[in-house]
């Protein structure tokens, strides 16, 4: 195989054009083979595969510097840069990551996958190297989707204003997670599609290509002639008008075609976009075929077929969501939901198939979702804001002063939390609790069944203020029920006792393990109970009490051991001047790599079998 003699970007500089042609079909072959077994972001990948080859064919990473914003696209990055015979260990503990990576490789810059920051690196490189002297291209590559997110505008405003050599590449395929939304998407749909601008893009290349040569003095004139004529056969591109030289719409699968634009936007001074048009999922049918999302994330599948392999049973917590928050909206006319970017990936999809005019996808911009929801509550409206619990994190600026200062009543549901399993650092949902706690009157639940998570949601919806709910990634067992929803009064929690001995406190997906835990503990000789607390905050305001009955406490919960529950409990309990010993279980403080999440819980301590090992020993201190 061609791909076989492919070590780093440097051997992809002799290959002819049907060597390339050749190159790029393997890539795709290998892809599919390697993340059928692992599982991985399959669509997005074989969207870049030209664009891809052809970046590295015309720069020199990595003295120059290639950001990618999202980075679950750069697997092909990965193959180019000498890590092929990693993949079998793709996403997996100790193995490749899904991300570019630092410890990784050199060629790696930025270990990113949270969306539209790609730009505000490559700003800040650029001014680097500027003081340093240093004589490196920087070139971002970001998709129409990561375009939309606040902080993409705010960079572009940074590096025109600056005049940076900043080159962008645009990977248009119109999709993030879904298909993009918002008016950059129109804006740059009616350039993919205007014939006119199309058919006069190319005449006038053909003619100025006959009198234009590299080096020729009149070079520069040409240009401004051929601008010219654009300007008069096609309004101004958004791009244009920052001050940005833009050359696209390109057919990002004709790696020629990439590669003249990507040289001539590199000899530029000043910033430059290469508007490349590319399909996500290309050359594989079943993710072509694959309407939502073309595979762009799937776990283990048949590769001949695509179909996925067997993900065990029963529902997961996603889809339970879905289901009662339909069931909320047929209630309520008032309710209505809100993403960002992701709403098949949130559940929301079988809401906006049933009121599609009730369903809002704001395109990846975290932080207006939760505005855009403060405004729609002041208006009268029950709004849901559904997101994955890493991405809401990036907006706690608005939870805190849009929403929390208003106390409006906006529920947050925080999909994703605790640890997240092979999408590593950037996806672990275990900072949220210590993040939230600080909003003046926010309640923070957790559900530990489908039924408790059904409840919980009704229980917001009538709520007068906001409330966050956060659940795991996975599959729940345990069935919604029938049953009408119940509302939980909020702070109240589930309670046994085990007075003079040991109480286990756990949160969300953890109770389970805390009753396996409690288990063990008591075939040893060591009492023990456990309480569901469900909500993190306010806290239950029997406590204090309870404590005082026990002769030690121990608080299990999927999150980063600072400021989450432990620390809420401690933080009760000194207050309350009850000196009872915690023992607190958590996630250690740290950047929690990529594993599946069994693995990763057995590495953080949190295994029932661990916890109770734990506590035993702690017993054995106690006077």
């Amino acid at each position: 195989m061609l791909l076989e003699t492919i070590s780093s970007p440097a051997d992809l500089r002799g290959l002819t054009d049907a060597e390339l042609a050749v190159l790029c079909r393997e890539i795709r072959d290998f892809l599919v083979e390697q993340i059928a077994d692992t599982g991985g972001h399959l669509g997005p990948n074989l969207g870049v595969v030209e664009l891809t080859v052809a970046l590295h064919r015309v720069l020199d990473s990595p003295n120059d510097v290639i950001i990618w914003d999202t980075g679950h696209q750069s697997y092909i990055h990965k193959i180019l840069t000498g890590r092929s015979n990693l993949f079998a260990t793709l996403r997996q503990a100790g193995g490749l990551s899904g991300y570019p990576s630092r410890e990784e490789s050199r060629h790696d810059w930025v270990e990113n996958s949270h969306a539209s920051t790609s730009l505000s690196y490559a700003a800040g490189l650029v001014e680097a190297f500027k003081h340093t002297r240093a004589n490196r291209k920087v070139v971002a590559v970001i998709g129409d989707g990561a375009l939309t997110g606040g902080m993409a505008y705010e960079a572009l405003n940074q590096i025109a204003h600056r005049e940076l050599d900043v080159t962008i590449v645009l990977n248009d395929n119109g999709r993030s997670y879904s298909p993009t939304v918002g008016g950059l998407q129109t804006h740059l749909a009616q350039l993919r599609l205007d014939p006119l601008y199309q058919r006069a893009k190319r005449d006038v290349t053909d003619v100025l290509q006959r009198f234009s040569r590299p080096g020729d003095y009149v070079a520069s004139g040409i240009q401004r002639i051929k601008d010219s004529i654009r300007e008069f056969v096609t309004p101004s591109t958004i791009f244009d008008t920052l001050g940005f030289t833009y050359s696209g719409p390109i057919d990002g699968h004709d790696i020629e075609q990439v590669e003249l634009a990507l040289e001539h936007a590199s000899d530029l001074e000043g910033p430059a976009v290469v508007h490349l048009v590319t399909s996500k999922g290309m050359g594989y049918a079943p993710a072509e075929q694959d309407l939502r999302d073309h595979y762009h994330g799937v776990g283990k599948f048949d590769p001949v077929t695509g179909q996925p392999k067997s993900s065990g049973n029963g529902v997961s917590w996603t889809e339970v969501f879905g289901e009662a928050l339909l069931d909320e909206a047929r209630r309520c006319p008032e309710v209505v939901g809100i993403t960002a970017a992701m709403q098949s990936s949130v559940g929301l999809d079988p809401f906006a198939r049933t009121y599609p005019e009730r369903v809002y996808d704001v395109g990846i911009a975290e932080q207006h979702a939760v505005t855009f929801a403060a405004g729609l509550a002041m208006g009268g409206m029950r709004p849901v804001v559904a997101v994955y619990t890493t991405f809401m994190n990036r907006a706690v600026d608005q939870v805190l002063l849009d929403v929390g200062l208003h106390h409006l009543p906006v529920t947050f549901v925080c999909d994703r939390a605790g640890v997240t399993g092979n999408d590593g650092a950037s996806h672990h949902g275990i900072y949220d609790m210590g993040l939230f706690r600080e909003v003046p009157g926010l309640v923070i639940a957790a559900p530990s069944t489908a039924g408790e998570l059904r409840d919980l949601l009704h229980t917001a919806l009538l709520h007068d203020g906001p409330m966050m709910i956060r659940f795991p990634k996975g599959m729940t067992s345990a069935p919604m029920g029938d049953t009408p929803p119940r509302v939980i009064p909020v702070g109240q929690w589930d309670v046994e006792e085990a007075p003079g001995g040991v109480l286990l406190l756990g949160v969300g997906n953890m109770v389970d393990v805390a009753h396996k835990a409690a288990s063990i503990l008591d075939e040893g000789g060591i009492p023990s109970a456990v309480v569901n607390a469900r909500y993190v905050k306010p806290l239950d305001s029997r406590l204090a009490a309870l404590a005082g009955r026990h002769r030690l406490l121990c608080t299990i919960e999927d999150h980063e051991i600072q400021g989450g529950f432990g620390s809420a409990v401690l933080e009760a309990l000194s207050d309350a001047a009850v000196e009872v010993p915690v023992e607190r279980c958590a996630v250690p403080e740290q950047f929690l790599t990529h594993g599946n999440v069994s693995t990763l819980h057995e590495r953080c301590g949190l295994t029932a079998e661990q916890i109770a090992s734990r506590i035993a020993t702690r017993w054995g201190t106690l006077g």
